[in-house]
């Protein structure tokens, strides 16, 4: 998908100041069984269509007012993902800012997930 100029360079500067993760590891470390908050960022529309087993749903723009209440322990560790890895690095970038310290975007996304076959639900 091809984004907007002031979109992308925003994101471009989000993706280079938070830490990112790839699909393959979020998937091997789910299947250890791993322990840590997986979080779904994108629209309410989007998660009722299917998402990550196992994820929750604190969609881009409520984040910032709800991640307190849901996670309030913002040494723990998040992985936060969208459609493909911009919203996330974004929501990062913003988290980040309110004191978390252990934030990750999932790069790819949703679209990226799919194409390695992990595991959903509706």
């Amino acid at each position: 998908m091809k984004h907007a100029p002031g979109f992308q360079k925003l994101t471009d500067e989000a993706k280079a100041r938070v830490k990112q993760t790839d699909v393959a590891t979020v998937k091997a470390r789910l299947e250890r069984g791993e322990q840590f908050h997986l979080i779904d960022v994108r629209e309410d529309s989007e998660w009722a269509a299917g998402r990550i087993k196992g994820s929750r749903h604190i969609g881009r723009g409520v984040l910032e007012r709800d991640i307190e209440a849901a996670i309030p322990d913002q040494g723990a560790e998040i992985v936060l993902y969208c459609g493909g890895g911009f919203r996330s690095a974004l929501s990062a970038e913003s988290l980040g800012k309110m004191g978390y310290t252990n934030v990750w975007s999932m790069d790819g996304g949703w679209r990226a997930w799919l194409e390695a076959g992990g595991a959903t639900e509706k």
